[in-house]
């Protein structure tokens, strides 16, 4: 069979492969696309869109069960449709789906085909059409955009339960009696929190004797505080020995107090991600991984073999579609501007969306004194924005991390009502590189939340 030639191929249509394919063939070249399943990779069809879909539905039960807070009384119980939430979830997906594959046919000069690509050599990949039958293609420049999938540990006995991932668990249609999570971490404590307000009650078993231990102390009890307060039970320092699946799931954990077991009737599994590099024959291209598969790439985004490319979460880093879409810029950047963009020093945001939402970028308290940097904090709690107050979303503070010497801001951690959108302002105020007494004394409009920036900075 003889190859055909394209000017690129790209593997996988995730928030980097999608632009960079429209980019490149508005620019005039040939390229061709490969996607196994869907368009628009984790975000549209598994991570960002359908949680944060449900996280809207979960905070609107929230919400009517707490109207009475806001002297709204409305009659009867709460109830939550779970097969409403399902198909309101999945419109909002295919919506999104069907744009993005419509955006790349449509696009001149880009070839999307469907199925499964493998690399022949460096310079040639074999795609098993969806439809049948084979094709074989070649191009001086390949991008590998594949992503990555839940990782499911060995425990003993988990293969006889019906467990769940950050993916199965919303196809669900009816809810759970009692939802068992393993894992501490982002996506564990976002299904913890919205599957609560949905009605079920849950439980989180973490490994490690706090949550989310990337976070400062102060803000990892914090949260486990919030979720607590709503119901959710939090089971620290648990070493799971086996999952049994008699009636439900039996979770058999040993914990400093003793050996426990958790009766539960779903089980989701929320231990982290791993890459989809395994199916690509990566080795007869001679493009090297770590030990977990990740791909290793250089600043430039080019792997161990020249010409070829990864970017998004399948080369390992922050796995943020955010950075995914910046990776896809420093591409376009250097191919078709003729720039040199590198990954180097770039600010990473995160906003994980429980509610009130967790968004940090920068410097923490924590990495700070690590480097030994002299720094000061600076730290507000919600309860004392007048904004928060009067909207009755108190939960949370603030904390941002200060270079002494020269005023600039490191880092922030916004804990609160629309978290990501505060830390946003940092953020846009680090970029500018302008000192943490410019939004001391700046002027913001009354009574808004960007406000409460001054009284953040006026704590230093």
């Amino acid at each position: 069979m003889n190859a055909e030639k394209f000017d690129a191929i790209i593997i996988g249509t995730g928030q980097s492969g999608k632009p960079l394919a429209q980019a490149l063939g508005r620019a005039g070249w040939k390229t061709a696309v490969i996607e196994r399943r869907y368009v628009g990779g984790t975000c549209i069809n598994f991570g960002c869109t359908p949680t944060k879909s449900m996280v809207a539905s979960a905070r609107v039960a929230y919400l009517a069960r707490r109207a009475a807070d806001y002297g709204v009384h409305a009659a009867g119980e709460v109830q939550v449709d779970m097969a409403e939430v399902y198909r309101r979830k999945q419109r909002i997906v295919e919506q999104f789906r069907n744009g993005a594959t419509q955006g790349l046919q449509r696009t001149p000069n880009v070839d999307l085909i469907f199925g499964e690509g493998g690399f022949v050599d460096a310079k040639t990949v074999r795609v098993a059409v969806s439809a049948g039958g084979e094709r074989l293609l070649s191009a001086d420049k390949i991008v590998i955009n594949t992503g990555g999938r839940p990782a499911i540990p060995p425990i003993p006995g988990l293969n006889g339960v019906p467990w769940l991932d950050s993916s199965s668990i919303m196809e669900l249609s009816s809810l759970p009696a009692h939802l068992v999570v393993l894992g501490g971490g982002y996506i564990g404590l976002e299904f913890s929190q919205m599957f609560r307000r949905f009605g079920a009650r849950v439980t989180v078993i973490a490994r490690d004797d706090r949550l989310l231990l990337r976070e400062d102390p102060d803000v990892a009890a914090e949260v486990e505080k919030i979720i607590s307060d709503e119901g959710v039970e939090v089971v620290k320092s648990a070493n799971i020995v086996r999952v049994e699946g008699r009636l439900g799931a039996q979770v058999l954990v040993e914990t400093p107090r003793g050996p426990r077991q958790v009766e539960g009737t779903h089980v989701l599994v929320a231990v982290g991600r791993v890459p989809n590099s395994d199916r690509l024959n990566l080795a007869a291209a001679g493009i090297a991984t770590d030990k977990l598969g990740f791909i290793a790439v250089n600043g430039r985004l080019e792997t161990s073999v020249a010409g070829v490319y990864a970017i998004g979460d399948v080369k390992g880093g922050p796995a943020f579609t955010h950075i995914s879409y910046d990776d896809y810029r420093i591409l376009r950047t250097n191919w078709l501007d003729g720039g040199n963009a590198t990954i180097a020093g770039r600010l990473v945001p995160n906003t994980m969306f429980i509610d009130p939402q967790l968004a940090t970028v920068g410097l923490n308290e924590t990495e700070a004194k690590r480097r030994g940097l002299n720094h000061r904090v600076a730290k507000l709690p919600m309860a004392s924005v007048a904004r928060a107050i009067e909207m009755s979303e108190t939960r949370g503070f603030m904390k941002a991390i200060v270079d002494a010497d020269t005023n600039q801001i490191l880092g922030c951690t916004v804990l609160g009502i629309e978290g990501g959108e505060l830390m946003a302002m940092i953020q846009i105020a680090m970029i500018g590189k302008l000192p943490y007494t410019a939004l001391k004394d700046a002027i913001f409009a009354h009574p808004t939340l960007a406000e409460s920036l001054n009284n953040l900075f006026a704590t230093i």
